[in-house]
């Protein structure tokens, strides 16, 4: 077998592992072959060489076969949540010492007065200051001594920081002053990693780029270990191919670069769930596309159109109240827009102060687990109420490797909810699904009105451990009639990670309005962004042919967002104000439905992305031949709409054959997940494996 041809995908999710092992023979036949693993904590290498050591076994090859692995994370994300990151210090204007933690000064709920805002990632003591200024046109107009910064780092060189970032103001116009800093500190404090603005997001906007940075360090000498151990492992057991970082914003960075940003990877995992998602999208045709991923830790929801996953510049991690725009930390990079909650297959459920049921974002993990594990736990999960209400085989799960205790789940739902609330384990798991699936609906909701969207003209793409458990419930919540569940849809991060481009996007801040336009500074800056990410993937992929997608973020003139305006090769190296404005006004009335007349339009950010060519999609063939599935193997499950167990024919996802139909309430197994098929659904298997969910007869 070549080894060239051999690719494992690796997502470390919040409680499982998954591991994909594609392989593909002289005649061009691909078969995956794939495994979830409980992720260990203390040392989540040791979770991939277990399940890549099960998948070698079961294709029959090893790990010195393996070419290429490519590898996505939520480490980065839960240490943000978490506060695990390392002990880090903040060096910035003076004058600016506190723009972290006064944020934009706008409430995200005016109404509470009893709001609470989020903490910054550092307390006060651990941000210091320099007498310096950049203009905002990046002339000096208050020059650094070189003097002040060798005796600030000599006051600060013994208080034991492992990390230093560096944000001081308009240094994305003008580096000079951030690169003294970060001279004197690798001089004097060589072991200390260091992260500056102007390399990690060189952005305007100081509370996101100084956020964006404190978070990149706060992070890095924890990733940074991690992956040298990742390679280190990798290495003993034999694998010589190279080991790739899946990126925020849907491509792929290679592991130095991974080290050196490790923010960018805070989205990996989720965003090669989009790429999953939009590789279907393509498959069926299909323009409007709602990708729902909810694994055992989170539930991500994002808006794919015209068969590629919607992004952004700006996105917040752990929002703190009700999925509100500004109650999280915003992170200034490129990234696969989505929103992301606590509501995953091992989020725990408590009542409130006001008697209501909550559901996460506080995860059991893998350890302990949910009760039903029997490692420990003793506060109900939502597994343990998809459990009790017969949505999972405990016998079954993870193709069998977990056996399942359902008496603990019932214990566990009555001494934490029933007890408190007056209802059996039963009504108490009913009451459990329902909230954390209105969680999932409301978040879908929310997004698509924040991008002006209708998703009753969406199709639902369901993947992850816990989503067929829930998209079926889901989709009647949110009105959407059609919903499909791939094959593979349990580990779909991962394979989405086999079918990602190599691609950097590299942006800068220079501001610019239309009436004030220059062509010459805008041709040099968008050719020097594409020779940057271009570097980047070279390093990744030195031979493949690489594209380049030019955007500028535009606005009226005094707004406060900006909406990404997408520009060819032409129009970017021969720019021109009125294609500009034609180019603005046109994604304006898309989303707003009408322009602003007599109002000057400014650019405020500039990017390009490079990226080598997307593979190939062949589209999905048509079925012309229906017969209707029958089982003889059936289990009680539980309706929402009716409020009661019915009985739910099983049917084996393997066993089906092209051309299945089958009528809810059903339940289809497979090794990495169940897909839950309510009354008000019938199921066809397509030709690709794909299981095709509808209101109405196809």
């Amino acid at each position: 077998m070549n080894q060239s041809s051999t690719r494992l995908g690796v997502d470390i999710g919040g409680t499982f592992t998954d591991v994909v092992l594609e392989t593909s023979d002289h005649n061009g036949l691909v078969k995956q072959f794939s495994i979830k693993v409980l992720t260990t904590y203390i040392a989540p290498e040791n979770a991939i060489i277990d399940g890549m050591q099960q998948v070698c076994r079961e294709a029959g090859i090893q790990p010195a076969q393996i070419g290429q692995i490519i590898h996505g994370t939520t480490l980065a994300t839960n240490a943000l949540i978490e506060r695990r990151g390392a002990k880090t210090a903040l060096i910035t204007t003076q004058g600016f010492r506190d723009v972290i933690e006064m944020r934009s000064e706008s409430r995200f709920e005016q109404y509470d007065l009893n709001l609470v805002l989020p903490e910054p990632l550092l307390p006060r003591q651990q941000r210091y200051t320099v007498e310096e200024r950049i203009g905002a046109q990046g002339d000096v107009l208050i020059p650094l001594q070189r003097q002040a910064v060798e005796n600030l780092i000599d006051s600060i060189k013994d208080c034991g920081y492992e990390s230093i970032a560096v944000g001081l103001m308009h240094s994305y116009l003008n580096s000079a002053h951030e690169t003294m800093i970060c001279d004197v500190i690798a001089a004097k404090m060589p072991t200390v990693a260091i992260s500056l603005s102007s390399e990690v997001s060189p952005q305007m906007r100081e509370y996101e780029r100084f956020n964006t940075v404190v978070a990149n360090a706060y992070i890095k000498p924890m990733m940074k270990s991690y992956l040298d151990r990742l390679d280190g492992q990798l290495r003993i057991e034999g694998v010589e191919g190279s080991i790739f970082l899946m990126h925020s914003g849907g491509g792929l960075i290679s592991l130095e670069s991974a080290a050196d940003f490790p923010v960018r990877l805070v989205e990996s995992g989720p965003a090669g769930g989009a790429v999953f998602a939009a590789n279907i999208a393509a498959q069926y045709g299909l323009d409007k596309v709602l990708s729902f991923d909810m694994g055992g830790t989170t539930a991500k929801i994002c808006l794919i159109k015209n068969q590629t996953p919607k992004t952004s510049r700006v996105f917040e991690v752990a929002r703190t109240y009700r999925f509100k725009k500004g109650s999280g930390m915003p992170i200034s990079i490129p990234v696969i827009d989505m929103v992301e909650i606590g509501a995953g297959g091992g989020s725990l459920a408590q009542v409130d102060s006001m008697r209501q049921i909550r559901v996460g974002p506080e995860s059991s993990g893998s350890e302990p687990g949910p009760a039903c594990y029997n490692r420990g736990g003793d506060r109900p999960a939502v597994t343990d109420a998809d459990l009790v209400l017969g949505k999972i085989d405990p016998d079954n799960f993870a193709g069998g490797t977990i056996k399942l205790n359902t008496e603990q789940s019932k214990l566990a739902l009555h001494n934490t909810l029933g007890n408190v609330l007056n209802m059996d384990a039963q009504t108490a798991a009913y009451g459990l699904c329902e909230v954390v699936d209105e969680n999932m609906a409301n978040a879908a909701r929310v997004h698509a009105v924040e991008n002006g969207q209708d998703l009753t003209d969406y199709t639902m793409i369901a993947f992850g451990g816990a989503a067929p458990l829930h998209a079926g419930r889901l989709c009647e919540k949110l009105g959407v009639t059609r919903l499909l569940v791939p094959s593979g849809a349990g580990v779909g991060s991962a394979i989405g990670f086999l079918r990602a481009p190599f691609s950097f996007e590299a942006n800068r801040s220079v501001y610019m309005r239309l009436s004030y336009f220059k062509p010459d500074i805008i041709r040099q800056l968008l050719s020097e962004l594409e020779v940057e990410a271009t570097g980047f993937v070279r390093s990744c992929d030195a031979d493949a042919p690489i594209l380049a997608e030019y955007k500028a973020y535009m606005r009226y003139t005094g707004q406060g967002e900006e909406l990404p305006v997408l520009l060819t090769k032409d129009q970017a190296m021969s720019p021109d104000p009125k294609t500009f404005k034609i180019l603005f006004e046109k994604d304006y009335i898309d989303l707003f439905g009408r322009v602003v007349e007599g109002m000057d339009i400014e650019i405020t950010v500039w990017s390009v992305n490079s990226t080598t060519l997307a593979e190939t999609v062949a589209p999905a063939k048509k079925l012309n031949e229906f017969t209707e599935a029958v089982s003889m193997l059936q289990r009680p499950v539980f309706d929402p709409i009716l409020g009661q167990f019915v009985p739910a024919s099983i049917f084996q996802r393997e066993s089906l054959q092209p051309g299945c139909r089958i009528f809810g309430p059903a339940a289809i197994v497979e090794d990495e997940t169940t897909i839950i098929l309510p009354s008000s659904r019938q199921a066809v298997c397509q030709l690709d494996g794909c299981i095709d969910i509808t209101e109405e007869a196809l």
